[in-house]
């Protein structure tokens, strides 16, 4: 896929990270964590979960995702304290914030998944409830006939509660206002719980042509 924000192109099928023709140097390490970094913003990554993306297998210490993040930094042009393109997340980790982000490779595919199914998402606004009517009709206990509505705008995807009685929950946090879904995000109606998939690959998803029943997901 290839990625372009602010003045720099990142491609990650040939490894390159260039800012207009000048190839930029990057460490093996953190341009895999850039990669990461993309492709789930504008979602806050913990320190957790980029360890385990870089160093699966073998202990590193905090400081050195820092080491690779002030790499990542420098190659920029970015500032920790007014950053541009890579946050901190005090505490938590590491998102990428950066404006006129676009993708080239693949149009991207957002959906629903349950079990081993999956659903695409329209443009626009998805309705989740027991509702009949709703765009993804989610049959369970403790779904409201209206509980939530998925948001897909060209450039970010949202979740918001419909004032439900039982909660919108977006990986464990509890849904108060619209909030940006990025890919493999847990989303909770209630006790059912559903997966949030933002891909830009070509595979092939079931697509909504009316109402679309999820029965006794939990």
């Amino acid at each position: 896929m290839q990625s372009k924000f602010g003045a720099f192109t990142f491609d990650d099928a040939t490894r390159e990270l260039r800012c207009g023709d000048r190839l930029v140097h990057l460490s093996p390490k953190a341009f895999d964590l850039l990669g990461v970094l993309l492709r789930l913003r504008p979602k806050a990554i913990s320190k957790a979960d980029l360890h385990s993306e870089l160093w699966p297998d073998t202990f590193v210490s905090d400081s050195g995702l820092a080491v690779l993040v002030a790499e990542i930094r420098r190659a920029l042009g970015d500032s920790a304290h007014r950053p541009a393109f890579v946050r901190t997340v005090n505490r938590f980790g590491y998102a990428f914030v950066g404006a006129g982000f676009t993708a080239d490779a693949f149009p991207t595919v957002c959906s629903v998944t349950w079990g081993g199914e999956s659903a695409r998402l329209k443009a626009g606004e998805n309705v989740l409830g027991r509702d009949p009517d709703a765009d993804v009709c989610v049959d369970a206990i403790g779904v409201s006939r209206r509980h939530a509505v998925i948001l897909v705008g060209d450039d970010e995807v949202t979740l918001q509660d419909l004032s439900s009685k039982n909660g919108t929950f977006a990986d464990g946090m509890r849904v108060t206002s619209a909030v940006p879904l990025a890919d493999n995000t847990e989303i909770r109606l209630g006790a059912c719980r559903l997966r949030f998939r933002r891909s830009t690959t070509a595979a092939p998803t079931q697509t909504i042509q009316s109402s679309l029943h999820l029965r006794g997901s939990s």
